[in-house]
């Protein structure tokens, strides 16, 4: 008898993502660590090698997160001209509450739409390249 590999629907990378969980087969655990993805699913054996979120979740982070944290600290300076203490135990806090916690889901979703959307490096198509110089070849100037 034949075996036939396991069908596995296509899962919205937003939920599968952001809960750490295998983009195929959405029970496996995504990371190893904090942020340190695991090699491969623990349940269906997807090996993670494609995933490459590179600096994006930081970079969403620094775009996103940490503006709140700046305004925070700009308006206590600016309307209480608080000393260094002060922002030490307001700001930072707050910048280390909005900065690290949302570091894993962003980048389980980044990995998990990379298999979704079947992203891989880039290549040019030199085909398509020759194909366009010898129609361009052709062409009667005018």
């Amino acid at each position: 008898m034949q075996e036939y590999p396991a069908y596995y629907p296509p899962l919205p990378p937003v939920s599968t993502g952001i809960r750490g969980l295998c983009p195929r087969c959405g029970e496996g655990h995504l990371f190893d660590g904090f942020l340190t993805i695991a090699p491969r699913c623990d349940v269906c054996g997807l090996d993670y090698g494609f995933a490459d979120p590179a600096d994006g979740p930081a970079f969403f982070v620094i775009c996103f997160a940490c503006v709140p944290a700046v305004i925070l600290a700009l308006w206590i300076e600016v309307a209480f001209q608080a000393p260094y203490w002060m922002h030490l135990i307001t700001t930072l806090p707050f910048l280390l509450l909005t900065c690290i916690p949302p570091l894993r889901p962003l980048k389980g979703w980044l990995v998990a739409s990379q298999y979704y959307f079947k992203a891989e490096e880039g290549r040019l198509d030199l085909d398509y390249a020759a194909r366009r110089d010898a129609a361009s070849d052709t062409r009667t100037p005018s």
